[in-house]
């Protein structure tokens, strides 16, 4: 196996049920805004979190790190990951080392393991809320993804559509994008799409989507996109592979994960759905006409 090495913020959700509750206080203010929350310093990080200095340093003791300089020290790590262009990967030797695996072999093992590696730390509770969220055809489901993802948010809107009433793709330009928000409220939710190297146009969608109340929920790798600091929920995914592009394939397995506990949900209804798309496909490829006609 390639030993992906586990994001810190994986770290914390895995340690989430431990922690005293000054601790989780301070790892859920830290989650909220991460990475930048813990690059300030621990007096200001505590103030933020309304616990105590010393309470921020048990936290940062509590997931591994013998002091907040060393902690910081892997946050700004992370943040040199979340930065990193196709081109600095490339030349960060990825290929294998000296193993005698071919090269394909050596990517397949690296994406069955995102696949892996993402479903055993991903929140169940937040897949849960989400599938809740996203079986529910009195919310208006909006999707989007970025430059390399919003192929994926295509491919989920098309299934969701089969599946559910309500679903819609966001089109046209960013500046378009304020033309779709201004009808969204409370009842809306946003499914967005981000990994690294982060879109700031997806960031300010989500935070003006905040403002009109509307429940977003992001898709991210796993060191968090900008965008979900304004998220309701957050689904991490791993996407490094030894390549100099990211890996889709974790991001498209929770896709599809979702798909599935929709349709689960919704049998009945779905079912009725899509044999009535299924008569319309009929009738078109027969080449019926109305009555009118």
């Amino acid at each position: 196996m390639t030993g992906i090495e586990i994001s810190l913020a994986e770290r914390i959700r895995d340690g989430l049920s431990e922690m005293t509750r000054s601790e989780r206080r301070a790892a859920q203010t830290l989650l909220a805004n991460y990475p930048l929350q813990g690059l300030e310093s621990a007096a200001q990080f505590a103030e933020q979190a309304g616990v105590s200095t010393p309470s921020v340093l048990r936290f940062v003791a509590r997931i591994g790190f013998a002091s907040y300089p060393d902690f910081q020290r892997r946050l700004k790590e992370e943040v040199e990951a979340q930065l990193r262009s196709p081109l600095a990967k490339s030349d960060d030797g990825q290929g294998g080392g000296d193993r005698k695996d071919r090269p394909h072999q050596v990517f397949a093992e690296a994406v069955a393991e995102n696949v892996v590696g993402t479903f055993r730390h991903l929140p169940a509770d937040e897949m849960d809320a989400v599938g809740g969220l996203l079986s529910d055809p009195r919310r208006p489901l909006h999707c989007l993804g970025g430059r390399f993802t919003d192929p994926l948010a295509r491919y989920m809107t098309a299934h969701l559509r089969i599946i559910r009433p309500n679903v819609s793709h966001f089109e046209g330009q960013p500046d378009n994008w304020r033309d779709q928000l201004v009808d969204m409220n409370g009842r809306d939710v946003l499914f967005l799409i981000d990994i690294r190297r982060y879109q700031a146009d997806l960031r300010d969608l989500a935070a003006a989507a905040a403002k009109r109340k509307v429940t977003t929920i992001v898709l991210t790798d796993q060191w968090l996109s900008p965008a979900a600091r304004f998220a309701r929920h957050v689904l991490p995914a791993r996407v490094s592979v030894p390549s100099a592009w990211d890996s889709n394939a974790a991001l498209l397995a929770v896709i599809e994960a979702l798909i599935a506990d929709v349709m689960t949900r919704r049998w009945g209804e779905s079912r009725e759905r899509m044999a009535a798309i299924e008569g319309l496909r009929g009738r078109s490829e027969s080449g019926e006409t109305s009555a009118g006609d």
